[in-house]
């Protein structure tokens, strides 16, 4: 009982502050605004009546190469895209910290492998990385036209940088996109991420 009362004392004081999920699967995902690798301003809200995915990308990462040197990525956003669902790639590394380019340099990266997201927005400062508790690189999250949030985790079940590992995994993205773009339930709306840790 004492200890409930220096919690509820410390909470009151302001010595605690409460912890609230980011997001949550069926509720609305948090509106952000970014800017992308060509100048242009994209918020979430823009895209109401669309399926988003948001992929948080750093393209030095053993995990994040392994899905695009594969093809897989590209393989997937192109599939998706050209099926009306919009897919943003977003980078929250750090100025100095692995994964961090100029705008020029990403746009080059994604003519030299061919990438095809919709855009790749830059959050440099870590903001929306941190509203949306991304942890690693690669990590999805998946909105539905409602705007609300319908998957979060990783991409496949297989946890690992090794390539040959994709045939072999179930890829939750393509899963939840099947399910969710045919009137399906998404039987499967989190799962743990894996990758590398994101360089906020």
């Amino acid at each position: 009982m004492k200890t409930i009362l220096l919690t509820l004392a410390f909470f009151l004081t302001g010595l605690i502050t409460p912890v609230f999920a980011a997001v949550e699967i069926g509720k609305p995902a948090e509106n952000f605004t970014l800017t992308d690798t060509q100048g242009k301003s994209h918020s979430l809200s823009d895209f109401k009546g669309k399926f988003v995915v948001l992929e948080w990308y750093n393209p030095d990462c053993p995990f994040v190469v392994k899905h695009y040197d594969s093809n897989n990525m590209q393989t997937l956003q192109k599939d998706y895209t050209g099926k009306g669902v919009v897919w943003l790639s977003i980078n929250s590394s750090a100025k100095g910290k692995q994964g961090h380019y100029t705008p020029a340099e990403y746009n080059k990266i994604a003519t030299d492998k061919k990438t095809a997201p919709t855009a790749v927005l830059l959050d440099h400062d870590g903001k929306v990385g941190k509203t949306y508790d991304a942890k690693t690189t690669p990590q999805i999250y998946i909105v539905n036209p409602e705007g609300k949030l319908i998957y979060q985790g990783a991409i496949d079940s297989k946890s690992s940088a090794d390539a040959g590992d994709i045939a072999n995994s179930e890829n939750y993205v393509k899963a939840t996109l099947d399910a969710a773009l045919t009137g399906k339930a998404v039987t499967t709306s989190s799962t743990k991420p894996y990758g590398c840790s994101v360089k906020y």
